[in-house]
Formats: C-alpha cells, structure tokens, sequence
C-alpha cells in the first residue's frame, strides 16, 4: 500500500469555529487552547487541574473527526512521510506502513463491505476476535464509520467462554480469525439472531468454510468511499467484557465520548504524545488496553501506533525489536516488564526508546527499580478500568515515586472512601472511588443488561472502583488491593500488594501472589504463592520459607509477613495475564 505520511510538528490548532464541510479540527480537542507551537504534554500538574474543561459536543465519530482529519492534513501538505500513521511488523519481517491517508481508503473499503456486502446495520452488535493483524484495525475503525458496536475477544478464550458471550451479547455477526471459526462452529446454539459470519485469513492462504464468508475474497472488489454514520457522543460504541478474575464477566457498554473522545486526555497528559512519537502497546487485541493505547489515545495527537505480530509473548524478541525499530514510547503490562528484566538486558541498545509505560495492575516498585538500574528509563505507571479512561498517572512533570499510581488525572475527582461512602483523608485505607458530578466523563454507560449491578457500582455520589488504596500528604495515590483481596488477620487489614512488592525483592523470587488463608487461632492469615527463580529451585524449602518470612518482617510491617508460603511452578492468570488470586483464594479455602 502507499506510504503517506507527514509531521505536523504542533499539536492540532483549536478554533471555536471548524469549517462545516471537512471538520477539519477534531472536535475531540474542540476545548483545548494550544498555541500553534505549543506541545501536547503539560508542565505545570496543579495548573492543568484546575484550568482542566471540555465540551461534549452533541454528536461525535472518532473515524470522521479524527483519522480522517489527519488524513486531510496529509493531504494539504501539513504532515510528512517520516512517520507513519499505522505501522505493522508481521513476525517474518514483512512490514505495512499506512499513512491516515491509507487508513482512511482501507477503512472505508472495509466499512463498505461489512456494511453493503454484510448487512451490518447501525446499532448491530458484532463479536471481532481476530488476533494482532492490521485486519484487527480495519474492522475497529469501520465500526465506528457505520455505528455498529464492536465487542472484542481475546483470541485465547475456550468455547465456554464464546459461548457465554454469544449468549450474553446476542450478536448479529461475529467476524473471527480462520483459527477460531471452529470453536463457533461448535457453540453457534448459543446464538439466537446470529445472520453472519465472516471469517480472516492470510491473504496467501485463504481458507473457504462453510456458512462463513471469507474477508480477503471479497473485499478486493469494494469501492473505498463510504458516508460516515452521524453518530451521537452518548451513543453505544464498544462493549467490553471484563477479565472476570472475581465472577463471570460482565458487559462493559462504552459510548462515542466515553473512549472516543476521553481517552485522549491519556495521550496528552500520561503517554505525552506528538505527531512525532511512535508507540509500541503490546496488549492483546481482546483488552480494552489495546482500544487505549492503539486507537484512541495516540491518534488524537497523529502518532504512530506500532504494532508487532508477535503471535506469543516474548521477552527476548521484545527487547531485539526495541533496538531495532525507532519506538520512543512502550506500553506493557507489568508481567512483560517482569519478564525482560530477568533477560541479560545489557545485550541490548534501544534504538530510541525514551517513554515506558505501565498499566494493566500495579507493577512491583523492584521491576521498576531494576529497570532503572539496567536501562536508565523510568517506568511510568497509569492507573484505569474497563469501566473508565485514566483515573491517575505518574506523569512526568510529577516527583517520580516508583510503584505510586501517580495522581488523578486533569478532570479526575478522585477520593478515598469507606463503606459508609464517607470520604477518608491521607494514610486512610478505603475504596478508591470517582466522585460523581453532573456531567460524567470518561465512565461507562453501564454494565449491559445490568441495571443492579450499573447501580451498585455507580451510586448517586460515586463510581466504585472495587480498588483498595490511599493517597500520601502529597496527594499521590498508592494501590492496596481488591476489595475482596484484603485480608483481615487479628483485626489487621493488610493489602497483599505491599505483601507481594516485598518479597519481590527478594532474588530468589521471580513471581509471587498473596491471598488468605484459613487459620483456626487467627481466622485468616496471609499466605504467599511463589515462583522461584532457577538458581533457587534446588534449595531447602523449609530453609527457603523462613528466608523469605524474614525478608518480609524486615521489608515491610512484621504483622504483615506471609505466614504460610506455597512454591508454584506457575500463577493462575487470566487471558490478559493478570494473576487469578481468587482462584488461588478458593483453593484455599476450598470453596
């Protein structure tokens, strides 16, 4: 495909006033108030707080207002070839490189085909499980050009868990990866007012399947112009199922504003975002991190999403594509980060990389500290849900504080509350929670189908995180644990994070996750699960477990310390690669 692209070396310019016919200022940024010269991140923390506004406009489409906006700057000469808008990697070294030009004619062709070929409506629900491929981006954005509301699986769920989707969300289509066709074919009972199926394959190896129409053998033919759908800023735009570490999932309904157009505060203010910068999230497809981090918080800013195939996680090939390719900002999850630092990391020279990032659960303020040591970069971490956008970061204005969520967000009323939603000052552990004003932005519509659950967590004065934390004198937040991880030993509420950091910093360690359990003197007590790293696995355990206790006295509170250690070779996790600590607790208590 044709490659593209031009810098804008200043940030999107905004007018009170946007021309009718092109809207050629997203309305996305319609509020902010740049110089033409001015940079998108911000310096000044407290300032930006309080100056902080935005106005939802009435009807909004990320497609139109945004990707295609930047593709008329292209046009107009205001953007450069040197950087790509979409840059892909495929694990044989092929490479695509669209500029918001390309994005703009492929993504229409696709709209086009799903919408008049297909028979995809407005409004319709659709299931995309495909795995990292540009076809994953294509569909993302045709959605939102036709209206319909996509809701993405990750490409590691069982039949049991499709069809529990199938049947939660009643899709119209599913459009799934030629590898997962089977596993619909065999729980396609659990889709009452299923019309169509659409299958992807590689272009070079297409596979024909009864009853699915094939992606590749179709879309060729298709014309790439398509009206974009005139959609609302409060109308449905993704649905989400949770990662269900505590029950089954439940569908998380996002609007047009909600990710659209609030998550590019994330870009703004946490990943520090230009037209210049190229950024590498390494979420799976299935996560709303990847709807993060590789849709609506680079592209606001015209940055460069960079993604690579890399069908399985590796570390190795991680840190080889890190100096490689010029990637100025990463974005994993802490257990990629874990992963690296175990690798020899003095092997490798990053090319360009200048901006880490964090997010998924906390991350252990060891791996951040060695991260230090090992490469000379910080490691930012952002604090969010599925339910939300950026609730807090460390920013990089901010006094660094490793393994601190950083503080709210600019238009983040944040707070600390008991169960009595009386709101708790510094050093108090309560729920982290949002504090409700007339105009929510950046939350969920609501759990689908709930409407109990959309209450219970979103009551008349807040949105309940279900996260356990405090904020210090200097109004930095730290995590604690879930609501239902918290244990209570001889009438002490310890949080198993502080638990888990402590001995994470122990090397003998490499993994560890704390729960209760059951003891007949004390009720409860902390008990720890523990990978071991190699050079450790042939030492006594008994001499082991009373290292580590000791390790644990010293390092944090004594009360605190895991009376009870279980080696593992491996933690229980979910598809995302959080730790299952409900499975472990379950197990514990035998329930």
């Amino acid at each position: 495909m044709r490659f593209l692209t031009r810098i804008y070396r200043s940030p999107l310019v905004l007018h009170k006033k946007i021309c009718n016919s092109s809207k050629l200022v997203p309305l996305i940024l319609r509020s902010r108030s740049f110089s033409s010269d001015s940079r998108v991140g911000f310096n000044d923390y407290e300032k930006e707080r309080k100056s902080w506004n935005v106005e939802i406009p009435e009807k909004f489409n990320f497609a139109s207002d945004v990707i295609d906006a930047w593709a008329q700057r292209e046009k107009n000469g205001q953007r450069s070839d040197e950087t790509p808008a979409f840059w892909f990697v495929y694990e044989n070294g092929d490479e695509i490189k669209w500029s918001f030009q390309d994005l703009k004619r492929e993504t229409e062709r696709t709209a086009n085909f799903l919408e008049s070929g297909c028979g995809i409506r407005r409004g319709d629900n659709v299931i995309v499980m495909l795995p990292k491929i540009p076809e994953f981006w294509l569909v993302n954005i045709a959605a939102i050009r036709i209206g319909f509301i996509l809701s993405p699986a990750s490409m590691q769920l069982t039949a049991k868990d499709v069809s529990y989707r199938l049947s939660a969300l009643k899709p119209s289509c599913i459009i799934a990866h030629e590898s997962a066709t089977e596993i619909f074919d065999q729980v396609s009972s659990s889709a009452s007012g299923l019309r169509t199926k659409i299958s992807v394959s590689s272009k070079s190896n297409r596979i024909e399947k009864a009853g699915w129409v094939d992606f590749h053998s179709v879309i060729e033919g298709v014309e790439a112009k398509h009206k974009c759908a005139d959609t609302k800023s409060d109308e449905s735009m993704m649905i989400f199922f949770t990662s269900g570490t505590t029950g089954n999932p439940k569908m998380v309904e996002h609007s047009h504003s909600s990710y659209g157009i609030a998550l590019a505060d994330a870009g703004k203010y946490w990943q520090d975002l230009t037209d210049q910068n190229i950024i590498w999230n390494l979420s799976d497809t299935g996560w709303a991190k990847t709807a993060y981090s590789n849709l609506f918080t680079p592209w606001p800013w015209g940055a460069c999403v960079f993604v690579h195939e890399m069908r399985r996680f590796s570390p190795v090939l991680t840190l080889e594509v890190l100096s490689k390719y010029p990637i100025d900002t990463l974005c994993a999850p802490p257990l990629a980060y874990r992963m690296m630092v175990q690798q020899d990391m003095q092997k490798y020279e990053f090319c360009k990389l200048s901006h880490c990032l964090s997010a998924g659960e906390a991350l252990n303020p060891e791996v951040i500290k060695q991260w230090i040591t090992l490469k000379g970069l910080k490691i930012y971490e952002g604090y969010g849900q599925t339910e939300t956008v950026m609730l807090t970061g460390m920013f990089k204005c901010l006094d660094f504080k490793p393994g601190s969520l950083g503080k709210p967000a600019p238009g983040m009323d944040l707070v600390i509350i008991d169960e009595n939603e009386n709101e708790l000052g510094p050093g108090c552990i309560g729920e982290i929670s949002i504090r409700r004003r007339e105009k929510m932005f950046g939350i969920f519509k609501g759990y689908k189908d709930d409407p109990e659950m959309t209450k219970k967590k979103l009551t008349e004065k807040y949105f309940h995180t279900g996260d356990v934390g405090y904020y210090d004198d200097d109004g930095y937040f730290w995590f604690v644990g879930r609501n239902d991880d918290l244990i209570n030993c001889s009438g002490y509420r310890i949080g198993p994070f502080e638990v888990e950091s402590a001995l994470m910093e122990h090397p003998a360690v490499m993994e560890v996750a704390v729960t209760s359990s059951p003891d007949e003197q004390k009720g409860e007590v902390v008990k720890a699960f523990v990978v071991l790293h190699e050079d450790y696995l042939m030492r006594s355990e008994l001499e082991l477990i009373k290292e580590l206790q000791e390790h644990a006295k010293r390092t944090t509170a004594p009360y605190k310390y895991p009376r009870k250690i279980e080696f593992m070779k491996e933690l229980p996790k979910t598809t995302s690669g959080k730790i299952k600590r409900n499975v472990l607790k379950k197990k514990e208590w035998r329930v």
